[in-house]
């Protein structure tokens, strides 16, 4: 994924824009550190939102950009969670005793002793 085709309609997307590309590389890279450093300057930027009344246009550029954006940092937050889910079955099959003590993230509440076979209670992420 990479930013937006079109040039932003104003100065604070293409910031936002740019702070989403620096947590997807970090995100690719697998940096941790990064990815929390990223995160905390998007959260800055989003803090920066233009006060505007063209965010109540459903026609407005802002707008659309805006959602676009919003749209981009849910498909990198599903990535993270699909990673997440992954290292926690890598760790129960490693670790099963830890893992017994911690609820996955994607799972169904089920009981210890009806853990068996594939099905353990993970939906495939």
């Amino acid at each position: 994924m990479t930013g937006a085709a079109t040039t932003p309609t104003h100065h604070w997307i293409g910031s936002l824009q740019a702070e989403l590309d620096g947590l997807e590389a970090a995100l690719l890279r697998g940096d941790a550190p990064g990815v929390e450093r990223a995160s905390a300057a998007m959260q800055a930027v989003l803090q920066q939102a233009p006060r505007t009344r063209e965010f109540a246009d459903p026609e407005s550029a802002l707008r659309r950009d805006t959602q676009n954006a919003a749209q981009r940092f849910a498909q990198l937050r599903q990535a993270v969670l699909r990673a997440n889910a992954q290292n926690e079955r890598a760790v129960a099959s490693l670790l099963p005793q830890q893992a017994m003590e911690r609820q996955p993230t994607y799972s169904r509440m089920v009981k210890p002793s009806t853990l068996r076979g594939a099905g353990r209670g993970f939906v495939s992420a």
